[in-house]
């Protein structure tokens, strides 16, 4: 089916996520945090290339979970989960995704979650590209709670090992991130 390795897969993402989404110099994060470096990875995502090998390794770590549906905030995870359904159905996996947005829409069903119903109970991942002090992750999971649903773990392509992880931790989430951040600012 596939003849490239994970570890394979892994190294053509990290190389990218180096090339084209690591830039160096101030900016002011999401979070409100100041750093000397940004990592810019819808630079990757919406690459062909980059959506397939982020959607790759995704699965990858959640192929011994059962789960019925992968999904997470945008805009972050937007380009991610049209690949992961993609490519998760190739694979013959059997799971929805699922777009969280910011607020709840203000007209139609108003609906803060979109994408097929989420059960009571529906084991779930929530995934994200960048992970810093894990905002988008906790609100995530609140939206997630709100409406019942269990979520098993969260993603992210890099953590910038500012927080997120014990973050989500508190919250009784594990965070697993496919690239720690020094592996990419050095």
């Amino acid at each position: 089916m596939h003849t490239e390795t994970i570890p394979q897969l892994r190294d053509e993402l990290l190389q990218l996520l180096i090339k084209d989404a690591y830039v160096k110099g101030k900016i002011t994060l999401s979070s409100g945090k100041e750093s000397d470096y940004y990592i810019d990875a819808r630079l990757v995502t919406l690459q062909p290339r980059g959506a397939y090998l982020c959607a790759r390794l995704i699965l990858d770590a959640v192929k011994e979970d059962e789960v019925i549906a992968i999904g997470g905030p945008t805009l972050g995870a937007d380009p991610m989960i049209g690949a992961i359904g993609v490519v998760g159905m190739q694979q013959q996996k059997d799971f929805s995704t699922f777009i969280i947005r910011k607020a709840p829409k203000a007209h139609g069903k108003q609906q803060q979650v979109e994408g097929p119903l989420l059960s009571k109970g529906g084991r779930v991942v929530i995934i994200d590209d960048v992970a810093t002090t894990g905002k988008a992750f906790l609100e995530s999971l609140k939206v997630l709670r709100s409406i019942e649903a269990e979520v098993v773990k969260a993603i992210c392509i890099v953590d910038r090992d500012e927080g997120a992880k014990e973050a989500l931790a508190a919250q009784g989430c594990e965070l697993v991130s496919l690239f720690a951040i020094s592996e990419i600012h050095k």
